[in-house]
Protein backbone atom coordinates (compact mmCIF):
# COMPACT_ATOMS: atom_id res chain seq x y z
CA UNK A 1 0.00 0.00 0.00
CA UNK A 2 1.17 3.32 -0.82
CA UNK A 3 2.65 6.36 1.45
CA UNK A 4 -0.91 7.95 1.03
CA UNK A 5 -2.98 5.67 1.33
CA UNK A 6 -1.32 4.82 4.58
CA UNK A 7 -1.74 8.36 5.91
CA UNK A 8 -5.91 7.70 5.83
CA UNK A 9 -7.97 7.46 8.44
CA UNK A 10 -9.81 4.91 6.51
CA UNK A 11 -6.80 2.55 6.14
CA UNK A 12 -7.34 -0.26 8.01
CA UNK A 13 -3.64 0.54 9.93
CA UNK A 14 -5.50 3.51 11.70
CA UNK A 15 -8.05 1.08 13.32
CA UNK A 16 -7.07 -1.00 15.69
CA UNK A 17 -10.25 -2.97 16.49
CA UNK A 18 -9.94 -4.03 12.24
CA UNK A 19 -6.11 -4.90 12.52
CA UNK A 20 -6.84 -8.34 10.71
CA UNK A 21 -7.67 -8.07 7.32
CA UNK A 22 -10.17 -10.57 7.54
CA UNK A 23 -12.01 -8.53 9.60
CA UNK A 24 -14.71 -5.60 8.26
CA UNK A 25 -16.98 -2.42 9.77
CA UNK A 26 -20.19 -3.65 8.84
CA UNK A 27 -22.43 -0.56 7.25
CA UNK A 28 -26.05 -1.01 8.18
CA UNK A 29 -28.13 0.45 5.93
CA UNK A 30 -32.12 0.64 6.73
CA UNK A 31 -31.41 -2.51 9.34
CA UNK A 32 -29.49 -4.24 6.93
CA UNK A 33 -25.37 -4.44 7.78
CA UNK A 34 -23.16 -5.00 5.20
CA UNK A 35 -19.87 -6.37 5.88
CA UNK A 36 -20.73 -9.18 7.66
CA UNK A 37 -20.37 -13.19 6.24
CA UNK A 38 -22.82 -12.89 4.36
CA UNK A 39 -23.19 -10.67 1.24
CA UNK A 40 -26.13 -8.13 0.41
CA UNK A 41 -27.85 -7.62 -2.83
CA UNK A 42 -28.84 -4.34 -3.43
CA UNK A 43 -31.21 -4.47 -6.63
CA UNK A 44 -34.22 -2.76 -8.67
CA UNK A 45 -34.46 -0.31 -11.48
CA UNK A 46 -31.41 1.40 -13.25
CA UNK A 47 -33.92 4.61 -12.66
CA UNK A 48 -37.29 5.72 -11.39
CA UNK A 49 -39.16 6.16 -14.81
CA UNK A 50 -42.39 5.79 -13.21
CA UNK A 51 -44.64 4.70 -9.98
CA UNK A 52 -45.49 1.60 -11.69
CA UNK A 53 -42.28 0.11 -13.00
CA UNK A 54 -40.59 1.38 -9.51
CA UNK A 55 -43.03 -0.91 -7.42
CA UNK A 56 -43.25 -3.71 -10.03
CA UNK A 57 -39.20 -3.66 -9.73
CA UNK A 58 -39.32 -3.54 -6.00
CA UNK A 59 -41.21 -6.47 -5.68
CA UNK A 60 -39.51 -8.82 -7.37
CA UNK A 61 -36.52 -7.75 -5.31
CA UNK A 62 -38.90 -8.01 -2.15
CA UNK A 63 -40.10 -11.61 -3.59
CA UNK A 64 -36.56 -12.10 -4.07
CA UNK A 65 -35.91 -11.98 -0.26
CA UNK A 66 -33.96 -8.58 -0.59
CA UNK A 67 -34.30 -6.17 1.54
CA UNK A 68 -32.85 -2.68 -0.28
CA UNK A 69 -33.97 -0.90 -3.06
CA UNK A 70 -32.01 0.53 -5.75
CA UNK A 71 -33.05 2.97 -8.21
CA UNK A 72 -31.91 6.30 -9.61
CA UNK A 73 -34.01 9.64 -9.19
CA UNK A 74 -31.14 11.75 -10.61
CA UNK A 75 -29.18 9.91 -13.25
CA UNK A 76 -26.08 11.59 -14.87
CA UNK A 77 -25.99 10.26 -18.15
CA UNK A 78 -22.91 10.63 -20.96
CA UNK A 79 -24.94 12.30 -23.64
CA UNK A 80 -26.99 15.05 -22.79
CA UNK A 81 -29.78 13.42 -24.83
CA UNK A 82 -30.20 10.64 -22.95
CA UNK A 83 -33.18 10.03 -19.85
CA UNK A 84 -31.65 12.18 -16.85
CA UNK A 85 -34.11 10.40 -14.35
CA UNK A 86 -37.25 11.99 -12.78
CA UNK A 87 -35.57 14.26 -10.01
CA UNK A 88 -38.03 15.25 -7.06
CA UNK A 89 -40.73 13.43 -8.55
CA UNK A 90 -38.34 10.38 -8.33
CA UNK A 91 -38.08 10.87 -4.62
CA UNK A 92 -41.28 10.63 -4.19
CA UNK A 93 -41.72 7.78 -6.18
CA UNK A 94 -39.10 5.82 -4.00
CA UNK A 95 -40.70 6.62 -0.83
CA UNK A 96 -44.27 5.88 -2.16
CA UNK A 97 -42.56 2.32 -3.36
CA UNK A 98 -40.34 1.82 0.08
CA UNK A 99 -43.19 2.31 2.36
CA UNK A 100 -45.53 0.02 0.26
CA UNK A 101 -42.70 -2.93 0.06
CA UNK A 102 -40.49 -1.95 3.52
CA UNK A 103 -37.51 -1.68 1.03
CA UNK A 104 -34.89 0.68 2.31
CA UNK A 105 -33.68 2.90 -0.53
CA UNK A 106 -30.05 3.59 -2.07
CA UNK A 107 -30.48 6.34 -4.53
CA UNK A 108 -27.62 8.41 -6.15
CA UNK A 109 -26.82 12.11 -5.60
CA UNK A 110 -24.85 14.02 -8.00
CA UNK A 111 -25.04 17.69 -6.95
CA UNK A 112 -23.81 19.22 -3.66
CA UNK A 113 -26.60 21.81 -3.38
CA UNK A 114 -29.34 18.40 -3.88
CA UNK A 115 -27.89 15.43 -0.78
CA UNK A 116 -29.99 17.16 1.82
CA UNK A 117 -32.86 16.82 -0.35
CA UNK A 118 -32.16 13.28 -1.62
CA UNK A 119 -30.36 12.41 1.95
CA UNK A 120 -34.42 12.97 3.66
CA UNK A 121 -35.68 10.01 0.91
CA UNK A 122 -32.27 7.99 0.46
CA UNK A 123 -31.54 5.44 3.58
CA UNK A 124 -28.03 5.41 1.98
CA UNK A 125 -26.46 8.06 -0.55
CA UNK A 126 -24.98 6.72 -3.71
CA UNK A 127 -21.89 8.75 -5.24
CA UNK A 128 -21.72 7.17 -9.04
CA UNK A 129 -18.56 6.73 -10.61
CA UNK A 130 -18.40 10.04 -12.77
CA UNK A 131 -18.75 11.71 -9.56
CA UNK A 132 -16.22 9.75 -7.48
CA UNK A 133 -13.36 12.70 -7.72
CA UNK A 134 -16.44 15.88 -7.20
CA UNK A 135 -14.57 16.72 -3.85
CA UNK A 136 -17.52 19.49 -3.10
CA UNK A 137 -19.95 16.49 -3.40
CA UNK A 138 -17.89 14.28 -1.67
CA UNK A 139 -17.23 16.29 1.59
CA UNK A 140 -21.72 17.17 1.37
CA UNK A 141 -22.04 13.69 1.44
CA UNK A 142 -20.42 13.05 4.24
CA UNK A 143 -22.08 16.10 6.28
CA UNK A 144 -25.52 14.10 5.75
CA UNK A 145 -25.62 11.58 8.29
CA UNK A 146 -26.33 8.98 6.09
CA UNK A 147 -24.38 5.89 5.01
CA UNK A 148 -22.54 6.55 1.57
CA UNK A 149 -21.59 3.85 -1.68
CA UNK A 150 -19.01 5.43 -3.25
CA UNK A 151 -18.33 3.90 -6.71
CA UNK A 152 -14.96 3.92 -8.08
CA UNK A 153 -13.91 5.91 -11.56
CA UNK A 154 -13.78 4.06 -14.71
CA UNK A 155 -10.32 4.65 -14.71
CA UNK A 156 -9.38 5.05 -10.78
CA UNK A 157 -6.22 3.68 -8.99
CA UNK A 158 -7.14 2.06 -6.03
CA UNK A 159 -5.29 5.03 -4.07
CA UNK A 160 -7.56 7.56 -5.83
CA UNK A 161 -10.74 5.55 -5.27
CA UNK A 162 -9.74 5.19 -1.28
CA UNK A 163 -8.66 9.20 -1.60
CA UNK A 164 -12.11 9.84 -2.42
CA UNK A 165 -13.47 7.80 0.61
CA UNK A 166 -11.38 9.93 2.90
CA UNK A 167 -13.14 12.85 1.53
CA UNK A 168 -16.11 11.76 3.18
CA UNK A 169 -14.62 10.27 6.51
CA UNK A 170 -13.19 13.51 6.91
CA UNK A 171 -16.88 14.94 7.74
CA UNK A 172 -17.07 12.71 10.13
CA UNK A 173 -18.76 9.62 8.26
CA UNK A 174 -17.28 6.50 8.50
CA UNK A 175 -20.34 4.69 7.18
CA UNK A 176 -18.97 4.03 3.82
CA UNK A 177 -19.13 0.97 1.35
CA UNK A 178 -16.93 1.13 -1.17
CA UNK A 179 -18.09 -0.16 -4.89
CA UNK A 180 -16.41 -1.44 -7.66
CA UNK A 181 -18.14 -0.90 -10.30
CA UNK A 182 -15.84 -1.99 -14.06
CA UNK A 183 -13.31 -0.19 -15.47
CA UNK A 184 -12.45 0.80 -19.58
CA UNK A 185 -10.04 -1.59 -21.13
CA UNK A 186 -9.31 0.55 -23.85
CA UNK A 187 -11.11 3.73 -25.04
CA UNK A 188 -11.88 1.70 -28.19
CA UNK A 189 -12.99 -1.26 -27.18
CA UNK A 190 -16.87 -1.65 -27.41
CA UNK A 191 -17.41 -5.07 -26.66
CA UNK A 192 -18.79 -4.36 -23.02
CA UNK A 193 -19.23 -1.44 -21.64
CA UNK A 194 -16.49 -1.96 -18.94
CA UNK A 195 -14.94 -4.72 -16.80
CA UNK A 196 -15.41 -5.78 -13.20
CA UNK A 197 -11.69 -5.57 -12.13
CA UNK A 198 -11.91 -8.82 -9.61
CA UNK A 199 -8.37 -8.34 -9.09
CA UNK A 200 -9.09 -5.15 -6.78
CA UNK A 201 -11.55 -6.35 -4.49
CA UNK A 202 -8.73 -7.96 -2.32
CA UNK A 203 -6.24 -5.62 -2.42
CA UNK A 204 -9.14 -2.83 -1.18
CA UNK A 205 -10.23 -5.19 1.59
CA UNK A 206 -6.77 -5.08 2.82
CA UNK A 207 -6.15 -1.47 2.41
CA UNK A 208 -9.05 -0.64 4.19
CA UNK A 209 -11.91 -2.12 7.03
CA UNK A 210 -14.19 -0.62 4.63
CA UNK A 211 -16.97 -3.20 2.90
CA UNK A 212 -16.56 -3.69 -0.54
CA UNK A 213 -19.31 -4.77 -3.07
CA UNK A 214 -19.73 -4.99 -6.85
CA UNK A 215 -21.75 -3.47 -9.67
CA UNK A 216 -21.49 -6.48 -12.31
CA UNK A 217 -25.08 -4.82 -13.98
CA UNK A 218 -22.91 -1.47 -15.09
CA UNK A 219 -19.84 -3.31 -15.21
CA UNK A 220 -20.94 -5.73 -18.07
CA UNK A 221 -24.00 -3.95 -19.59
CA UNK A 222 -25.63 -6.89 -21.06
CA UNK A 223 -28.11 -8.66 -18.51
CA UNK A 224 -26.99 -12.03 -19.89
CA UNK A 225 -23.67 -12.02 -18.57
CA UNK A 226 -24.78 -10.33 -15.20
CA UNK A 227 -25.04 -13.34 -13.27
CA UNK A 228 -21.64 -15.20 -13.95
CA UNK A 229 -20.32 -12.08 -13.11
CA UNK A 230 -22.16 -11.63 -9.90
CA UNK A 231 -20.97 -14.84 -8.59
CA UNK A 232 -16.93 -14.27 -9.75
CA UNK A 233 -17.65 -10.93 -7.70
CA UNK A 234 -18.70 -13.21 -4.56
CA UNK A 235 -15.77 -15.57 -5.15
CA UNK A 236 -13.31 -12.65 -5.22
CA UNK A 237 -14.56 -11.70 -2.01
CA UNK A 238 -16.89 -8.89 -2.64
CA UNK A 239 -19.34 -8.13 0.79
CA UNK A 240 -22.36 -7.87 -1.82
CA UNK A 241 -23.68 -6.87 -5.45
CA UNK A 242 -25.53 -3.81 -6.86
CA UNK A 243 -27.74 -5.46 -9.95
CA UNK A 244 -29.95 -4.09 -11.97
CA UNK A 245 -33.67 -5.74 -11.96
CA UNK A 246 -36.25 -5.44 -15.41
CA UNK A 247 -39.62 -5.05 -14.06
CA UNK A 248 -41.35 -7.97 -14.71
CA UNK A 249 -44.69 -5.61 -15.74
CA UNK A 250 -42.45 -4.16 -18.70
CA UNK A 251 -40.63 -5.14 -22.09
CA UNK A 252 -37.32 -4.01 -22.39
CA UNK A 253 -37.80 -1.94 -25.12
CA UNK A 254 -40.61 0.17 -23.04
CA UNK A 255 -37.81 1.60 -20.72
CA UNK A 256 -35.45 4.95 -20.86
CA UNK A 257 -32.67 3.89 -19.03
CA UNK A 258 -30.14 1.04 -19.83
CA UNK A 259 -32.14 -1.44 -21.17
CA UNK A 260 -30.24 -3.89 -22.21
CA UNK A 261 -28.80 -4.02 -18.46
CA UNK A 262 -31.61 -5.42 -16.20
CA UNK A 263 -31.91 -9.08 -14.94
CA UNK A 264 -34.98 -11.08 -15.01
CA UNK A 265 -36.51 -11.62 -11.53
CA UNK A 266 -35.74 -15.77 -12.40
CA UNK A 267 -32.32 -14.65 -12.68
CA UNK A 268 -32.48 -12.22 -9.65
CA UNK A 269 -34.00 -15.08 -7.72
CA UNK A 270 -30.89 -17.52 -8.66
CA UNK A 271 -28.32 -14.51 -7.28
CA UNK A 272 -30.07 -14.01 -4.37
CA UNK A 273 -29.73 -17.86 -3.53
CA UNK A 274 -25.86 -18.24 -4.10
CA UNK A 275 -25.64 -15.31 -1.96
CA UNK A 276 -27.92 -16.11 0.71
CA UNK A 277 -25.85 -19.52 0.85
CA UNK A 278 -22.53 -17.82 0.64
CA UNK A 279 -19.56 -17.06 2.91
CA UNK A 280 -17.41 -13.61 2.04
CA UNK A 281 -14.13 -15.26 2.03
CA UNK A 282 -11.11 -13.59 3.27
CA UNK A 283 -9.63 -11.16 0.87
CA UNK A 284 -6.84 -12.02 -1.45
CA UNK A 285 -3.69 -10.48 -2.39
CA UNK A 286 -0.57 -9.21 -1.00
CA UNK A 287 -0.26 -5.28 -1.95
CA UNK A 288 -2.76 -2.39 -3.20
CA UNK A 289 -2.22 -2.89 -7.22
CA UNK A 290 -2.69 0.41 -7.63
CA UNK A 291 0.05 3.10 -7.15
CA UNK A 292 0.44 6.92 -6.68
CA UNK A 293 -3.23 9.08 -6.32
CA UNK A 294 -1.97 12.55 -7.13
CA UNK A 295 -1.09 14.24 -3.49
Amino acid sequence: MSGVVSELTIARSNWLEYEDPATTKEVVVAGVPIGGVHPVVIAGPCAVESYEQTLSAARAVAAAGGRLLRGGAFKPRTSPYSFQGLGSEGLEILRAVSRETGLGVVTEVQDPRLVEQVAETADMLQVGSRSMQNFPLLVEAGKAGRPVLLKRGFSATLDEWLCAAEYIAREGCFDIVLCERGVRRSAYWNEARSELDLEVIGPARRATPLPVVGDPSHATGDWRRVEAASLEALRAGAHGLLIEVLPPSMERADLRCDPLQGVSADTLQRIMDFARDHRVPEPQGDEAIAAGADS
